[in-house]
């Protein structure tokens, strides 16, 4: 029910969308006794459209999330394991065409099979179902064994996680999966935005790990003044940022994480 919802709701609140159907609905208005209306929600939903698309608005909502944790420390030493999150692989393309089609954030599965070759006895885990409302059977971890071998990653190494829909049963089922130890260290690779999310579900499923941050879409601090060339890929980071801020605020309101945007642990 609650995967249900948050596709839904999820879906419905993206701004892109939701702008899309306020400008619908005004323009229905339009042709109505409520013209007036119509006109002021077209005119709303259009400038909304211009700010979310070429103004760093998306930027400035990424920004926080993705300097929540700075890079690994491998100072530590050889981890004991790595899990990737899954979100890279679309499965359901990947089913139809017989070949892994990676459509997206495609440094963590990068970044994962580089620290495999570092640390040759670490465990490799990839936790990823299908993230889909409406799928097949397919699931990413069914494809993800293949970008890894080819990678230069032994199969025997690999451990996939098949059943995980979102960020919440990635941590439980790997968790489940794995049975960590006591003092073993697992690092936890995933998009920089999506770290404070995962390290406060994994936390809560009490799985310690540690964060290895990839895939940024911010650079720094300039970025927060440079505006968009195109707005496609302003309106692409502003709807990532707000899909990430609308996760983080479900998760505290239900419980599933203890706070609102999970940091580095104290030491």
């Amino acid at each position: 029910m609650f995967f249900t919802l948050s596709k839904t709701v999820g879906f419905l609140l993206l701004p892109t969308n939701f702008l899309i159907g306020v400008g619908f609905i005004g323009a229905v208005l339009m042709f109505t006794r409520f013209a007036s209306l119509g006109r002021k929600l077209v005119i709303a939903a259009v400038l909304l459209l211009v700010i979310c698309g070429l103004s760093p608005l998306g930027s400035a909502l990424l920004y926080p999330l993705e300097q929540r944790f700075p890079p690994w420390d491998a100072r530590r030493g050889a981890p004991d394991g790595i899990i990737v999150l899954g979100g890279s692989i679309d499965p359901d393309i990947s089913a139809a065409r017989g070949t892994p089609v990676v459509r997206g954030a495609p440094d963590r599965i990068i970044a994962a099979a580089a620290l495999a070759k570092r640390y040759p006895n670490a465990r490799v885990v990839f936790s990823g179902g299908s993230a889909n409302l409406v799928s097949n059977d397919a699931r990413e971890a069914d494809f993800a064994g293949e970008i890894f071998e080819s990678l230069g990653v032994d199969k025997s190494r690999l451990t996939m996680e098949r059943q995980s829909r979102n960020t919440k049963e990635n941590a439980d089922f790997s968790k489940a999966l794995v049975a960590p130890r006591d003092g073993e260290r697992w690092l936890l690779v995933t998009s920089a935005f999506h770290m404070p999310r995962s390290v406060g579900l994994f936390r809560k499923a009490g799985f310690a790990v540690e964060p290895y941050p990839v895939d940024w879409r911010v650079g720094g601090r300039g970025d927060l003044k440079t505006f968009s060339n195109a707005a496609a890929e302003g309106l692409g980071r502003t709807d990532l940022a707000i899909r990430e801020w609308i996760g983080l605020i479900a998760y505290r309101a239900t419980g599933r994480i203890d706070e609102l945007l999970p940091g580095p642990a104290a030491k």
